[in-house]
This record gives structure tokens, sequence and C-alpha cells, in this order.
């Protein structure tokens, strides 16, 4: 009989597993981690080449022909380790797998990612070149995307992350190009650009554009006011000062989406009262890929967990994800890891559970029908029923689709049994 310990760590195994398996992979490594491969692509509209870094996720393997949703991630030489160390730990139970992209903005940031020209900035003059956000937004659609598309394992399931000037060209984004990202997480975004321009061109179209199945996150720190302590989030709308400005305009965008509730995007905002502006992207890339993939976590993990629960239930269950990914991806994605339904297939076939037993196995192969892995435990299943020629044909399946000499002999080794028997 199976312990009730490893029963109810059932559902937990997928998040050890993306952990166990990163460990593994560091065993070769000089260094404990590393993070990102560099990249580059020459980009015609900015006329420049563009570093980029990639992280793929850890059970990335070559030769299986599975895509992923994409990261893309603004000051990435700053900001993708904590993106990849965040991914990590919730990917799988929390957040799906995913490729994550860093792009380089150590040149030409402010350039790229404001919004807007100006010439002054808070009465003082303002000479580094900037407001040619449309053309970082042109790279993007044009060349960075079709790049990425092209030769890495991504699907068109987006999220963009910026900080700072780059929160404020994630918004942009999210205002008047909707069509390029599904979600976005806006850190300390500075909406106070250009007299909060952006905020007053949101103001007419978040009432009348449609943001279904589009999402964002938005943070803001808590430095208020730089010289006056007594300004807090109770008070900080009633002050006028410039000190106040930057905070301003982030309440008050965030005001005008839940007055706009209407529109169909998926908002969250939180304010992070002992964070600065340096410190806020940590622990608001956490809490917002779990906001922004809330949807994603698993549903009905007791019911699951206890073998009380009829093969038809869990059936059901396993089925209403599969079509809530579906519905929010866009495509196709198995509800479950193929590792976990295999799992779950043998723990109840040591709860001597059969039926339950067949169905996780019928849905592993489902799921992942070039998988030889989950033909050989179909084949278990039937061998522990006595049908040594069904057990025969899975096993044959499994090694025709992967040339093992493993399955070879366990072919062999059944196919005798079988004579014995006829």
């Amino acid at each position: 009989m199976i312990s009730g310990l490893k029963i109810g760590l059932a559902i937990g195994f997928v998040v050890f597993f993306q952990q166990f398996v990163k460990a593994q992979a560091n065993q070769n490594h000089q260094f404990l981690q590393q993070v990102g491969v560099v990249d580059s692509l020459y980009s015609q509209i900015l006329n420049e080449s563009r570093t980029i870094y990639i992280q793929l996720p850890v059970s990335y393997n070559p030769e299986k022909n599975q895509k992923y949703p994409v990261v893309f991630i603004l000051d990435g030489e700053i900001f993708l380790p904590t993106l990849s160390d965040v991914q990590n730990y919730y990917s799988g139970g929390f957040t799906p797998e995913m490729v994550l992209i860093g792009i380089s903005n150590v040149k030409n940031r402010i350039r790229d990612l404001t919004t807007s020209t100006i010439s002054t900035k808070y009465g003082m003059p303002f000479n580094d070149e900037n407001g040619e956000a449309d053309h970082f937004v042109e790279f993007f659609e044009k060349e960075l995307i079709p790049f990425i598309e092209n030769k890495y394992p991504v699907t068109n399931f987006r999220t963009l992350i910026g900080h700072s000037y780059g929160g404020l060209f994630a918004i942009n984004a999210l205002i008047h190009h909707p069509n390029l990202f599904t979600n976005y997480l806006a850190i300390d975004p500075s909406l106070d650009w250009d007299d909060q321009k952006l905020l007053k061109e949101a103001q007419g179209l978040l009432a009348t554009q449609t943001y279904k199945n589009k999402s964002l996150f938005m943070s803001l720190g808590g430095q208020l006011h730089m010289q006056n302590s007594k300004i807090t989030l109770d008070n900080v709308m009633q002050d006028t000062t410039e000190f106040t400005l930057f905070a301003r305009s982030n309440i008050a965008f965030s005001n005008e989406l839940r007055q706009n509730a209407k529109n169909g995007l998926s908002f969250e905002w939180k304010f992070y009262p002992g964070d600065l502006h340096g410190t806020i992207p940590f622990p608001s890339i956490m809490d917002g890929l779990i906001s922004l993939f809330e949807w994603y976590q698993m549903e009905n993990t007791d019911k699951i967990n206890s073998f009380d629960t009829s093969k038809e239930e869990l059936l059901s269950i396993i089925k209403y994800r599969e079509k809530k990914l579906k519905d929010h991806f866009g495509y196709f994605e198995p509800p479950y890891p193929e590792d976990l339904l295999n799992m779950s297939g043998y723990m109840n076939m040591e709860m001597e559970q059969l039926e339950k037993t067949k169905m996780y196995f019928e849905l592993a192969i489902e799921y992942y029908p070039e998988s030889a892995n989950a033909f050989d435990s179909m084949a278990e299943y039937y061998e522990t029923k006595g049908d040594l020629t069904n057990a025969v044909k899975y096993v044959t399946k499994a090694f025709e689709l992967s040339g093992s000499d493993y399955y070879k002999k366990r072919v062999e080794g059944l196919k005798m049994r079988k004579s014995n028997y006829d």
C-alpha cells in the first residue's frame, strides 16, 4: 500500500520536479547559476545592433516539438536574473514554464523607452535624446518578435515587463499597441513623463477600447514624497507639488482603470510602502507574475489528492483545466505535466484503483502522444491486468517512438511470457 504522505505530495511533485531538474543541470557547471545565453540582432529600425539574453526552461528538450509562452523583460542585463529566480521557484504550480527574454537597454535607454519628446523636466533643461518609444515598439513588432519566434521555441502568448521608464513603455504598449502582448507588468512606471501625457491619452482610450483577455499588474514604491514623510497613501492625492507628481500619476492611472473596468482588462495594483524605486522590482516581479498567471494555478488539488474522488469527477476536473488553459492561452496546452499524470497513475495502481490508473495513463498518451514513457506505462497497466497482448502492443509503440534497447528487450520479454501462457 502507498503511504498517506506520498499521496499528499502528488500535486506538489510538479513544483519539486522543476527544482530537482535545475539542481541536476547545475552539477556540470563551474558556477552555481548561469542566467541567460547572449544573442543579438541588428535592427534596421533602430540602426544599431541590440543585445538580448535568452533563458530556456529547464525541461526544454530540442528533440521535442514543444513551445512555451514568452516573457520579454526590459533592462534585461539587470532584471533577467531576478525574473529567472522567481520563475525557477514558481513555474509549474503558479506560472507556466516560459522562455525568458532579456532586452538590453544600456544604450539609448531614455530614447527608446520614453513616449513623447521633451526639452525640460521639472523646470530644468533636459538634453538627453528621448521620445522614440514608437520606434522601439516597431522594433519589437517587426524585428525582435519575428526573430525570437523563428529561432526559439515560443508561442504568441507574450508578457512584457518594465521598470520606471520601462514601465512607462509597457503601459504605452498596452494603451496604443494592445495586440502585441497579453500580459503587462509595469513596475513603478514613470507616468509623470511629459506632464502626464500618456495618462491623459489613456483616459479616453480606456473608456472606448476593449482589453478582453489582457492583464496588467502595476506597482508603486513607498517613497511618495522625497522631503515630507507626512505624505502618505491617504493624503498624497491632495498634494499639488512636483515632489508627488510621480506617485499621483501612478495612482491616477490605477483609478482610471478601476473606473473603466468594463473594458475587460484584468488589473491589479499594489503599493509597496517599504520599498524604494530601486528595490521595488524584486517583489513586483514575484507578485506580478503570480497575479498575471493566477488563472494557471491548479484547482481542486484536495479532490485530486483524495483517493475517494471518483474517476468521473477526476476526469471532469482535468478536462475543465484543459479548457481553461486553452481559453487563456488561445491554443491547446496539456493541463498537467506528463510526470504528474504518470505518477498519479502508478500511485493509483499501488492502491489497486486500476480504472483510475488506466484513465491517467490514457490521458498521458492523449496529451503526450510522442512520449515512449507514456505508452510503456500503459503497458504496465495491462501487465497488471494480465493482458499481455495489449502490454506487447503498447511497449512496441514505445519502442517505435524511441528506438531504445530497453523497450526492445521489454517487447521480447513480454512476447516470451505471452508464448509461455499460450
